[in-house]
Protein backbone atom coordinates (compact mmCIF):
# COMPACT_ATOMS: atom_id res chain seq x y z
CA UNK A 1 0.00 0.00 0.00
CA UNK A 2 1.43 3.17 -1.10
CA UNK A 3 2.36 5.95 1.69
CA UNK A 4 -0.21 8.29 1.95
CA UNK A 5 0.36 11.58 4.38
CA UNK A 6 -2.23 14.17 4.93
CA UNK A 7 -1.65 18.17 5.10
CA UNK A 8 -3.35 20.95 4.40
CA UNK A 9 -3.73 22.11 1.04
CA UNK A 10 -1.08 24.96 0.18
CA UNK A 11 -1.31 27.26 -2.74
CA UNK A 12 0.74 25.22 -5.37
CA UNK A 13 -1.67 22.46 -5.09
CA UNK A 14 -4.78 24.41 -7.20
CA UNK A 15 -4.62 22.25 -10.37
CA UNK A 16 -4.41 18.89 -8.64
CA UNK A 17 -6.62 19.89 -5.85
CA UNK A 18 -9.19 21.85 -8.89
CA UNK A 19 -9.12 18.19 -10.55
CA UNK A 20 -10.38 16.33 -7.35
CA UNK A 21 -12.83 19.03 -6.83
CA UNK A 22 -13.98 18.71 -10.51
CA UNK A 23 -14.62 15.07 -9.70
CA UNK A 24 -16.77 16.16 -6.61
CA UNK A 25 -19.08 17.92 -8.62
CA UNK A 26 -19.62 15.29 -11.38
CA UNK A 27 -19.75 12.76 -9.08
CA UNK A 28 -23.04 14.86 -7.08
CA UNK A 29 -23.86 16.19 -11.15
CA UNK A 30 -23.55 19.71 -10.09
CA UNK A 31 -22.65 22.15 -12.79
CA UNK A 32 -19.51 24.19 -11.41
CA UNK A 33 -17.63 26.85 -12.99
CA UNK A 34 -13.89 27.54 -13.16
CA UNK A 35 -15.24 31.07 -11.38
CA UNK A 36 -17.00 28.90 -8.59
CA UNK A 37 -14.04 26.64 -8.13
CA UNK A 38 -11.57 29.94 -7.62
CA UNK A 39 -13.78 31.53 -5.66
CA UNK A 40 -13.88 28.27 -3.17
CA UNK A 41 -10.10 27.79 -3.52
CA UNK A 42 -9.97 31.63 -2.16
CA UNK A 43 -11.89 30.65 0.41
CA UNK A 44 -9.44 27.69 1.37
CA UNK A 45 -6.18 29.95 0.89
CA UNK A 46 -7.70 32.96 2.96
CA UNK A 47 -6.51 32.92 6.75
CA UNK A 48 -9.28 34.86 7.41
CA UNK A 49 -12.03 32.32 5.93
CA UNK A 50 -13.89 29.97 7.84
CA UNK A 51 -13.16 27.41 5.37
CA UNK A 52 -10.11 25.13 5.51
CA UNK A 53 -9.14 21.85 3.09
CA UNK A 54 -7.07 19.29 4.04
CA UNK A 55 -5.82 16.97 1.33
CA UNK A 56 -4.72 13.27 0.96
CA UNK A 57 -0.99 13.19 -0.80
CA UNK A 58 1.04 10.52 -1.78
CA UNK A 59 4.82 9.62 -1.93
CA UNK A 60 4.95 10.71 -5.62
CA UNK A 61 3.14 13.90 -4.68
CA UNK A 62 -0.12 13.56 -5.95
CA UNK A 63 -3.44 14.45 -4.91
CA UNK A 64 -5.60 11.89 -4.30
CA UNK A 65 -8.14 13.39 -1.90
CA UNK A 66 -9.69 16.44 -0.14
CA UNK A 67 -12.14 17.42 2.69
CA UNK A 68 -13.53 21.13 2.87
CA UNK A 69 -14.54 21.92 6.44
CA UNK A 70 -14.96 24.64 8.94
CA UNK A 71 -16.64 25.55 12.19
CA UNK A 72 -20.17 26.15 12.96
CA UNK A 73 -21.74 27.33 16.06
CA UNK A 74 -24.20 25.16 17.69
CA UNK A 75 -26.30 27.43 20.04
CA UNK A 76 -28.39 24.87 21.92
CA UNK A 77 -25.69 23.01 23.39
CA UNK A 78 -23.51 26.49 23.31
CA UNK A 79 -20.36 24.78 21.62
CA UNK A 80 -18.66 24.74 18.55
CA UNK A 81 -18.68 22.07 15.81
CA UNK A 82 -16.57 20.93 12.61
CA UNK A 83 -18.83 20.82 9.75
CA UNK A 84 -17.39 18.94 6.78
CA UNK A 85 -18.59 20.09 3.55
CA UNK A 86 -16.64 18.40 0.72
CA UNK A 87 -14.87 14.48 1.34
CA UNK A 88 -13.91 13.41 -2.06
CA UNK A 89 -11.14 10.37 -3.14
CA UNK A 90 -10.38 10.17 -7.12
CA UNK A 91 -12.18 7.07 -8.22
CA UNK A 92 -8.69 5.07 -9.10
CA UNK A 93 -7.05 6.10 -5.16
CA UNK A 94 -10.51 5.09 -3.44
CA UNK A 95 -9.70 1.65 -1.03
CA UNK A 96 -6.29 3.09 -0.61
CA UNK A 97 -7.24 4.61 3.01
CA UNK A 98 -7.18 8.38 1.84
CA UNK A 99 -10.23 8.43 3.77
CA UNK A 100 -9.81 7.21 6.65
CA UNK A 101 -6.76 9.26 6.98
CA UNK A 102 -8.69 12.95 5.92
CA UNK A 103 -11.47 11.45 8.39
CA UNK A 104 -8.91 10.92 10.80
CA UNK A 105 -6.87 14.24 10.49
CA UNK A 106 -9.93 16.17 10.93
CA UNK A 107 -11.31 13.83 13.91
CA UNK A 108 -7.78 15.16 15.40
CA UNK A 109 -8.08 18.75 14.44
CA UNK A 110 -11.48 18.71 15.96
CA UNK A 111 -10.28 17.43 19.17
CA UNK A 112 -7.31 19.92 18.91
CA UNK A 113 -9.85 22.96 18.39
CA UNK A 114 -12.38 21.93 21.06
CA UNK A 115 -15.57 21.26 19.06
CA UNK A 116 -18.01 19.37 20.13
CA UNK A 117 -18.97 17.20 17.36
CA UNK A 118 -18.11 16.47 13.93
CA UNK A 119 -20.73 16.51 11.28
CA UNK A 120 -21.64 15.76 7.67
CA UNK A 121 -23.97 15.19 5.12
CA UNK A 122 -23.96 12.60 1.61
CA UNK A 123 -26.60 11.21 -0.35
CA UNK A 124 -28.68 8.60 0.39
CA UNK A 125 -27.85 6.54 -2.52
CA UNK A 126 -24.29 7.11 -1.97
CA UNK A 127 -23.68 3.61 -0.45
CA UNK A 128 -20.21 3.42 -0.64
CA UNK A 129 -19.40 6.20 1.55
CA UNK A 130 -22.33 5.71 3.99
CA UNK A 131 -20.79 2.02 4.94
CA UNK A 132 -17.38 4.37 5.55
CA UNK A 133 -19.38 6.40 7.30
CA UNK A 134 -21.22 4.04 9.54
CA UNK A 135 -18.05 2.70 10.50
CA UNK A 136 -16.64 6.20 11.91
CA UNK A 137 -19.80 7.69 12.97
CA UNK A 138 -23.05 7.83 14.37
CA UNK A 139 -25.96 8.46 11.52
CA UNK A 140 -28.37 10.77 12.77
CA UNK A 141 -32.03 11.10 12.66
CA UNK A 142 -32.11 14.29 11.12
CA UNK A 143 -33.75 15.17 7.98
CA UNK A 144 -32.20 18.24 5.88
CA UNK A 145 -34.03 20.82 4.26
CA UNK A 146 -33.28 23.47 1.47
CA UNK A 147 -35.04 26.85 2.13
CA UNK A 148 -34.54 29.34 -1.05
CA UNK A 149 -34.16 32.82 0.00
CA UNK A 150 -36.90 35.44 -0.62
CA UNK A 151 -36.35 38.20 -3.39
Amino acid sequence: MPRITVRAARPEDFPQWRALYRGYADFYRVEQTEEAARTVWAWVNDPGHEVEALVAEDAEGRLLGLAHYRPFARPLSATVGGYLDDLFVSPEHRGSGAADLLLAALREIAGERGWSVVRWITADDNHRARSKYDRVAARTMWVTYDMAPGA
